[in-house]
């Protein structure tokens, strides 16, 4: 994801210091354990999607639709780690690429390890992992929310490469992802995760803790396999029940009905946006 949280020079150097070296039915399962609680229906999408640093145009998003290629794309609703102006992404924008038939994936970009190269706008500490969580948790719900995306939304937290061998690093993180989580699912929202099988997905996926953790991982893989199955990095039973997302190329310049935008791909099988 080019511009989206960092740039690509610095992403490229976190995940190769980071080492380049869950549930069975987690998607559903782990977003509906609150008792008493009516959950939405989910909202699945199987298919192709793109991410692009900023949202593009209406014109384009219809234009790109035509060709079929893509069904879903994923947006960047918010977060202070956020890296590019969103000046299409309204509630308005919003609703008619749905009614033109787009998928959207909410992305919030959260946050980011203690133990990052580089400097981010807001990063976790361990004093306040917990806190931090719960209060970005909220933000995130109230931008999805002001879009029109609705309760029974996924939206996925954002975390970069980082150094998942160090264990205070670690504990930070995952303590921030617990409290985003279980905020989300107090407010009628699905938890999801984007990071890198070599250490920020992977930090979820291998957790012996699974208390509030998200239940839906969208890996980065850059293997240019369009597949969330055969290249999977971790046992067959976790994260099943389509709550698998796969970025498994990265910018790919296209032209589609006349518009140019370079997109990251992926391979969804996973919650994606109620609007409408």
């Amino acid at each position: 994801m080019a511009e989206h949280r960092q740039s690509r020079k610095r992403r490229y150097i976190t995940w190769g210091v980071a080492g380049a070296a869950v549930l069975a039915g987690a998607g559903i399962a782990a977003q509906t354990s609150m008792a008493a609680t009516t959950w939405p229906a989910q909202k699945t999408y199987t298919g192709r999607a793109f991410d692009a640093c900023t949202a593009p145009s209406l014109a384009a998003m219809k234009a790109w639709k035509t060709d079929g290629y893509y069904g879903g794309a994923a947006v960047y609703v918010g977060g202070k780690n956020r890296g590019c102006a969103q000046p299409n992404l309204t509630a308005s924008w919003v609703k008619s690429v749905n009614a033109v038939g787009w998928k959207l994936i909410p992305l919030y970009v959260g946050a980011q390890p203690p133990c990052q190269t580089g400097s981010s706008p807001e990063k976790i500490t361990a004093a306040t992992a917990t806190s931090l969580g719960a209060t970005d948790g909220a933000d995130a719900v109230a931008k999805a929310s002001a879009l029109g995306m609705k309760a029974g939304s996924p939206i996925y937290l954002d975390m970069e490469a980082y150094d998942i061998t160090n264990k205070a690093c670690n504990d930070a993180v995952l303590a921030y992802v617990r409290s985003f989580t279980k905020t989300l699912r107090a407010k009628i929202y699905r938890g999801g995760y984007y990071g890198f099988s070599s250490s920020s997905a992977k930090a979820i996926a291998t957790a012996t803790n699974k208390t509030d953790l998200p239940g839906n991982l969208w890996y980065a893989l850059w293997d240019k396999k369009d597949t969330t199955t055969t290249d999977w990095p971790w046992g067959a039973t976790q994260f099943t029940n389509h709550s698998r997302g796969h970025q498994f190329q990265v910018n790919s310049k296209e032209t589609r009905g006349g518009y140019t935008i370079t997109v990251d791909r992926d391979s969804w099988d996973a919650p994606v946006a109620i609007v409408g």
